[in-house]
């Protein structure tokens, strides 16, 4: 893509259901670089591991990633890469896709595709993407986040409740998708400009945020618009368990095999 951007990959050591996630092997190298390897394969200019552990950032440092480091106090992701873009100094209107950390088979293809779709909607705060959802298990389990859009593709609302609800289909509470809509399951990577993350640090968090635990409804709360496109590529499962590392590791060898 001819559009500059950059990477931040937040890292945290102390996750609660996989310590040391970042730095848990997969095929004889840390998590984390496998995330970092994809994020250079994407269109960005400059990739950066953001951590608060001085044990992520000699592994990263080792297999030759940029660091920087941040506070421990952070309670998200794009807190973190508020700190970043501060810290860096770069311009209000540089574009930057955050990949988390627990992501191994992320593929660079939507890294370029988010950075792009935010470069080409002025309006949006933050593009991020989507997928079709088809089974109805999918729709009712509140472990996958839904999101509903506009005509022009621009958020209305992310939930973890199945949306959009078919009032006459579902009435009964009959476990089917709606008819005549598609509902889109939120892939969490996102682009955002600059300038937002200086404001985000500004914005106190929101009743609807911390009701559904899903940070992205603090930027629809005070106004800012997300652009949801549907994913060009779907990317494999992230890692929060030692069962997600097994099919990771599987999944990796698998592509490995084809290639």
């Amino acid at each position: 893509m001819s559009q500059s951007f950059k990477v931040v990959i937040p890292a945290r050591y102390a996750s609660t259901r996989l310590p040391g996630k970042p730095l848990r092997e997969l095929l004889g190298k840390p998590m984390l670089q496998h995330v970092w390897e994809a994020a250079r394969q994407s269109g960005a200019d400059q990739v950066v591991i953001a951590t608060d552990d001085a044990r992520i950032e000699d592994a990263a440092r080792a297999f030759g990633a940029e660091v920087c480091m941040t506070a421990s106090s952070h309670a998200s992701g794009t807190d973190r890469l508020g700190e970043v873009v501060a810290t860096l100094a770069w311009p209000d209107d540089t574009i930057v896709v955050n990949v988390q950390g627990d992501e191994p088979l992320m593929p660079p293809g939507l890294i370029d595709q988010v950075a792009s779709d935010l470069a080409a909607n002025d309006g949006a705060s933050l593009a991020t993407v989507a997928t079709p959802l088809v089974a109805a298990g999918e729709f009712f389990d509140p472990n996958v986040v839904k999101v509903v859009t506009d005509q022009a593709g621009y958020a209305l609302y992310f939930s973890r409740a199945p949306i959009p609800w078919d009032r006459d289909l579902l009435v009964d509470d009959l476990k089917a998708l709606p008819i005549g809509i598609v509902p889109l399951r939120h892939i969490g990577i996102y682009a955002y400009r600059v300038e937002y993350l200086n404001r985000y640090a500004e914005m106190r968090p929101c009743p609807l945020e911390q009701a559904e635990q899903l940070e992205q409804l603090r930027a629809l709360w005070y106004g800012e618009r997300i652009h949801v496109a549907e994913a060009g590529q779907r990317p494999g499962p992230g890692v929060d368990t030692e069962d997600d590392l097994v099919i990771a590791e599987e999944l990796m060898r698998a592509r490995q095999g084809e290639a």
